[in-house]
């Protein structure tokens, strides 16, 4: 079993984090990533990972869900009352951990054909061992919230649009109250009332304590949820501020 230590108030960290990729079919060619990242998440906090495109955000969001493995590093979750290094668990712990303790919204839908889109949205919740009427009823209301028609609730979401789907891709991963929420761009492809809503849901979340991790490229949404950037692909330098007029114009 892996190493254990208690946290409570911050339930998400990173440590150390490193990571690169190989091309294997283009002679073992090595992409960096980021070295050495060290990111703490409090609760009821929105971290914001900024930087330009191709920085590593979206890989960093999903080396925190365990999608991708880094080279080095640790990423300490909080989960049934400690702190367990992701990268050190038990693939069946992963998913354990996934269902109960960290939700993840991604930039779209990937879920099983044919499913409806009411059950796909209350689904994480039944798993969670809430009843099927208290799952539903919260999938109605969420649904709802995000402005997806009733008439669409019983359809499988493949032949919605994108934004349609985005909608509820992101009710599904806020119908658990999940400690750790990650978002990967979750109003990409909304209008300015569904963006709204989503920052509504983001606020909701952290009031009941939730740490959050997100990447926003809307600036407006930026500056409404996020409590502080993380900036990503870019090196930490510390600036000592001038102590006289000579070093000041030097």
């Amino acid at each position: 079993m892996p190493a254990r230590m208690n946290t409570k108030d911050i339930p998400l960290q990173a440590r150390g984090l490193t990571k690169r990729f190989i091309l294997h079919t283009q002679g073992g060619t090595e992409i960096p990533v980021f070295d050495g990242i060290d990111l703490k998440v409090a609760s009821a906090e929105c971290v914001c990972l900024h930087g330009p495109s191709g920085a590593g955000k979206s890989t960093l969001l999903r080396s925190l869900y365990a999608n991708y493995k880094p080279d080095a590093g640790k990423i300490l979750v909080q989960h049934d009352g400690s702190m367990v290094d992701l990268l050190a668990v038990e693939p069946w712990e992963v998913i354990e951990i996934r269902r109960r303790t960290i939700g993840y919204v991604s930039q779209f839908l990937h879920v099983i054909p044919r499913v409806p889109a009411l059950n796909i949205v209350a689904a994480p919740a039944i798993m969670n061992g809430v009843d099927a009427d208290t799952a539903y009823s919260a999938a109605r209301t969420l649904l709802s919230r995000l402005r997806i028609p009733e008439r669409l609730w019983s359809l499988a979401p493949a032949t919605f649009s994108g934004g349609e789907q985005q909608r509820v891709n992101i009710a599904r991963g806020f119908i658990v109250e999940y400690p750790v929420l990650l978002l990967d761009e979750p109003t990409a492809s909304l209008d300015d009332a569904n963006r709204l809503t989503v920052v509504e849901l983001i606020d909701e979340a952290k009031v009941r304590g939730a740490a959050i991790v997100g990447i926003f490229h809307d600036g407006g949404v930026r500056e409404a949820a996020a409590d502080r950037l993380f900036e990503v692909g870019q090196p930490l330098v510390q600036k000592r501020l001038p102590n006289t007029a000579a070093e000041a114009a030097a």
